[in-house]
């Protein structure tokens, strides 16, 4: 099964995807939806209501308000032989404000502070169980789905101290969706997927989540070591090799760019970059 959050009008709504129809349900977000338990799954798998083109749909960010945004750094190996960097011990972890969330199609608002910012493609998933010391099988049974993000990363800010914090949470900067993806529909808690991201056409990033040194399970029962994880919170894995801050010299994102990030069997963000003074 597939979810999404679609704005209609002056509201969000919670959306089962069939093929390119989008069928509204009875609740504001995902997040809601999975909060509802296995009883609200079951009835938005056979639920009816208003129908919408995929194609024409005004995506919002998957879980409007989540509890949590968890966000890992240095998790793929082929990133982190790029950086310099050893593989970890223990993995990476920083955190989001939900006001950087935007949706599948909405602008890359680039910070008037910075001309550094930076593309990260990042399989993404959904908390759909409460849990806390999680065993592996409850951390595997904890994950509702997956989807796409793009941390989108603004790098002087990020590098000002050893806290990465202020340089991951600019507003209107992080794009998640387009759409949740159950894990039956992806050989399961440990998907191994092709992740691409695209700069105005041009290849920046392609790597497999295979190539995750904490694959979801593991850092589902990680982070509930630290904290009771809740339905609708949102855990970013991590990137892949081919960021800009690698290049010589770094290339950055620049207003107008269309930056394409995709995860294959799940779908893709297509965002234009603005500059915030256009908001």
């Amino acid at each position: 099964m597939k979810l999404a959050t679609i704005r209609t009008g002056d509201r969000t709504r919670a959306a089962r995807v069939d093929g390119d129809t989008l069928i509204e349900l009875d609740h504001d977000d995902v997040g809601t939806l999975l909060r509802g338990g296995a009883a609200a799954l079951a009835e938005a798998m056979r639920a009816t209501g208003r129908e919408h083109s995929v194609a024409d749909a005004d995506f919002a960010p998957l879980v409007i308000d989540p509890g949590k945004v968890i966000c890992l750094g240095l998790n793929y190996a082929d990133h982190i032989r790029e950086t310099g960097s050893k593989l970890p011990n223990y993995p990476t972890l920083f955190s989001k404000f939900t006001d950087a969330l935007i949706g599948a199609r909405d602008p890359i608002v680039l910070p008037r502070v910075s001309e550094c910012t930076d593309w990260e493609v990042e399989l993404a998933f959904v908390i759909g169980t409460t849990v806390r010391h999680a065993n592996p099988g409850e951390a595997e049974a904890a994950i509702a789905g997956f989807t796409v993000a793009n941390d989108i990363s603004v790098r002087d800010w990020q590098s000002r101290t050893l806290q990465w914090l202020q340089g991951k949470t600019f507003e209107l900067t992080t794009p998640i969706g387009p759409w949740l993806t159950t894990p039956d529909e992806l050989g399961g808690p440990r998907p191994d997927l092709e992740v691409r991201c695209e700069v105005d056409g041009v290849q920046r990033q392609r790597s497999r989540t295979a190539q995750l040194v904490f694959d979801p399970p593991a850092i589902v029962a990680y982070a509930s070591q630290l904290v009771t994880l809740r339905p609708g919170d949102l855990v970013l894995t991590g990137t892949p090799g081919g960021v800009g801050l690698a290049m010589d010299p770094p290339i950055y994102l620049q207003p107008g760019q269309i930056v394409r990030t995709s995860i294959e069997g799940i779908g893709e963000l297509v965002n234009p970059c603005v500059p915030e003074s256009q908001r």
